[in-house]
């Protein structure tokens, strides 16, 4: 199965992209812990399930201690884990308190750029298939004998924008040189995501110095309470697909910490 591409148009006003049309990434679903590694048990494995959730397991949390401990992690080929910190700035060296000033440590993760498995974003286009999902939908109507209107089909990723029949979609627009990062169940929102009519989704904005931030979905402004220097406000995800934006003050482009 090739890298399904959904287009899309940009129906924010707010923005200089307004009208345009752009590609972004579906998927058919999360492949669980679980089901990794069982995958990796039945892909030419000679060990079982149980022993590959055992090594993942303990390869895990050996990774977690060890960048607790300072170091960056190699993952084989794939990349490097890595820590970093956000803070906020204090006037003098002196003033500056690691229990105040550090309001968040994020786990993040680079590519190999290594001639053995080069995984930059220029390289890793190379290596990948591409197909729109509105192929793959009329192809499955195609085969079916059905037309892809007729509402017969129901592929794996979603289709019509808006469609009151599948899950809508959450568009995030950022704006401003401080931080933000959406939520849903716990588990890290980014722009495009599926997510089910009336989950709860919370919001946190660490804004630039000095300023207040903002938060509107579909225009409506959502309240946000600040606490410590961070903003949070939650909202009830609508039955039809709708736009956040977020504007956490000051100048540039904010910084996804999805």
């Amino acid at each position: 199965m090739p890298v399904l591409i959904k287009v899309t148009q940009n129906k924010n006003d707010q923005t200089a992209a307004f009208g345009k049309w752009y590609g972004r990434v579906v998927s058919t679903k999360t492949m669980s812990y679980q089901e990794l590694c069982k995958h990796m048990s039945e892909h030419n494995s000679v060990y079982g399930e149980d022993v590959c959730l055992g090594v993942a397991n303990k390869l895990q949390s050996c990774m977690l201690e060890q960048l607790l401990e300072g170091k960056k992690v190699q993952f084989g080929e794939l990349g490097t884990f890595y820590l970093s910190v956000k803070s906020t700035g204090a006037n003098k060296e002196e003033d500056f308190n690691l229990g105040v000033n550090i309001n968040g440590l994020f786990l993040c993760f680079a590519p190999s750029r290594t001639d053995v498995n080069n995984l930059s974003s220029k390289m890793l286009k190379k290596k990948a298939a591409f197909m729109n999902v509105k192929d793959l939908v009329e192809s499955k109507a195609k085969s079916s004998g059905a037309s892809s209107s007729s509402g017969s089909l129901t592929p794996d990723p979603p289709t019509g924008e808006g469609s009151q029949s599948s899950t809508p979609h959450l568009t995030i627009s950022r704006s401003g040189s401080g931080t933000s990062s959406v939520t849903a169940g716990g588990n890290a929102v980014t722009s495009g995501a599926e997510i089910a009519q009336g989950t709860e989704v919370a919001i946190s904005v660490t804004p630039a110095e000095g300023q207040t931030p903002t938060a509107t979905l579909n225009g409506n402004s959502i309240t946000l309470t600040e606490n410590d220097g961070i903003y949070t406000g939650t909202f009830t995800m609508p039955s039809t697909n709708a736009t956040l934006v977020i504007n956490s003050g000051g100048s540039g482009g904010g910084v996804d910490q999805n």
